[in-house]
């Protein structure tokens, strides 16, 4: 796939702009919904800014070589809400947020030290092709369902789960097949800006849709056609027009942090060690995932440069950076990895800008706002895309490997399947996720099983 803007291009100073905030689009979603689903009165616009903070941070540690955007990391929510129910008030919970996050960077760090002195060759070894597809294959398809749900958002479910057919399910599918339509046309068949802009055209189109049935809706009193809900609006206003309602400083976390040191125990940062060290770890996995998938698309190899251990220090510092002002640890974004792949902008400006943006954009009220109001449908037509890139990028990866060998056969197999069917384990507090589930039984089948084949190549070089 040949790149229209390479690693270290430059667009010109509008279009970056343009390129941003469609970055910006791919990553908000998921970015702002960690912090909802830990709830504590976490703050959305706090969470953006913290993952600006810790995209910069990150591409200062790999020398402006990877264009990836860090978000809010989905595999530390309950490390983070197990902050909260150890903690004796709010503010110790959000002091257990920044801890935590703390814990959680200085494994990356002590990986990187390993990595430094070891070579990446030992990774390589242990995820080859045949182990390290189909685990970013999985990266995309765990995320089909959310994708799914997103594109029936406002339509009622049975109890076997399945979506029932109504004036709501329709016009979310109506809305999300418009915002997908665009998207690929726009891909597909666009000229110049339009190829490489879809996402925001898409987006647009799909919430000018929404917004039509919910005038309607509102003109005719039938609530099934209000696709949009104006709250985040309302809210703009709701103690009259002043300076908040167009800027206004973020929750960050570290303000309410600061109260929690008078509760603070040392026993307390025990608890947050053990819920937080071991799903560093876990990310770690995911992390050699993202970069492989990555080099792919650009291709060039980002564990051997800028090397694992920057990126492994970028991420896991600007973890730390991402908690201190959001509370949510950071995590290189598939969505972002997608975006690049869709629109072939492999730009690092264009993540740097867009970081930049995520920044100030946390001060704009209003935009925040309209971030907030885009229906979950019109971002569920955009997901069928990005999520669908990495499962497809992921099998690209597996292209050349050969498949007639039962040792590859099975490895394949065993990831897909344990992947697929959810296998994971919850240790205390510790959840292993399906996918790092998935990447440790695929390891040990290929360790097992290439031995023998290896084995088997000696004996008959030796005939």
């Amino acid at each position: 796939m040949k790149l229209i803007y390479n690693v270290k291009d430059k667009p010109k100073f509008p279009q970056l702009i343009v390129f941003a905030i469609q970055q910006l689009l791919a990553i908000m979603a998921a970015t702002i919904a960690v912090p909802a689903i830990v709830g504590n009165d976490m703050s959305a616009s706090a969470a953006l800014f913290g993952a600006g903070v810790g995209t910069i941070v990150y591409q200062l540690f790999t020398k402006f070589r990877s264009p990836v955007f860090l978000g809010s990391s989905f595999a530390f929510i309950g490390s983070m809400l197990a902050a909260f129910a150890g903690a004796t008030s709010m503010a110790l919970g959000y002091l257990g947020l920044i801890i935590g996050a703390v814990v959680a960077g200085l494994v990356y760090v002590i990986i990187a030290i390993v990595v430094k002195f070891a070579g990446v060759k030992w990774i390589n070894k242990l995820m080859p092709p045949v182990v390290i597809g189909p685990t970013v294959a999985l990266i995309g398809l765990s995320l089909a369902g959310a994708a799914i749900n997103d594109v029936f958002s406002y339509g009622p479910q049975d109890s076997n789960g399945a979506f029932v057919m109504s004036t709501s399910i329709w016009v979310s599918l109506i809305c999300a097949l418009v915002t997908l339509a665009v998207v690929t046309i726009c891909s597909v068949y666009g000229k110049k800006m339009a190829k490489l802009i879809p996402f925001i055209i898409g987006i647009l189109a799909g919430y000018a849709v929404a917004l039509i049935f919910t005038v309607i809706g509102i003109a005719t009193g039938n609530d099934a056609l209000l696709v949009i809900d104006f709250a985040p609006f309302k809210a703009l206003v709701a103690d009259g027009v002043g300076i908040k309602t167009f800027l206004a400083i973020p929750d960050f976390t570290f303000l309410t942090a600061i109260k929690g040191v008078k509760d603070f125990e040392w026993s307390y940062v025990a608890t947050i060690a053990v819920a937080y060290a071991p799903v560093a770890f876990v990310v770690f996995a995911e992390h050699i995932a993202d970069h492989k998938n990555l080099s792919t698309i650009i291709e060039a190899d980002l564990l051997e440069e800028p090397g694992l251990h920057r990126t492994l220090l970028g991420d896991g510092v600007g973890s730390i950076a991402g908690a201190i002002f959001g509370g949510c640890p950071n995590t290189t974004y598939g969505e972002s990895v997608g975006c690049v792949a869709i629109t072939r902008n492999a730009s690092v400006a264009t993540i740097t800008t867009t970081a930049i943006l995520a920044v100030l954009i946390s001060f704009v009220s209003p935009f925040v706002a309209f971030l907030d109001s885009i229906p979950g449908c019109v971002m569920g037509g955009v997901c069928v895309t990005l999520y669908g890139f990495i499962a497809v990028s992921g099998l690209k990866m597996i292209q050349k490997v050969d498949l007639e060998k039962h040792e590859n056969l099975f490895t394949a197999s065993v990831i897909l399947i344990c992947g697929i069917g959810g296998m994971a384990i919850a240790i205390g507090k510790v959840t292993i996720t399906a996918i790092a589930c998935a990447l440790i039984l695929g390891i040990l089948t290929n360790l097992m099983l290439s031995k023998k084949a290896k084995a088997a190549d000696d004996d008959k070089d030796a005939e």
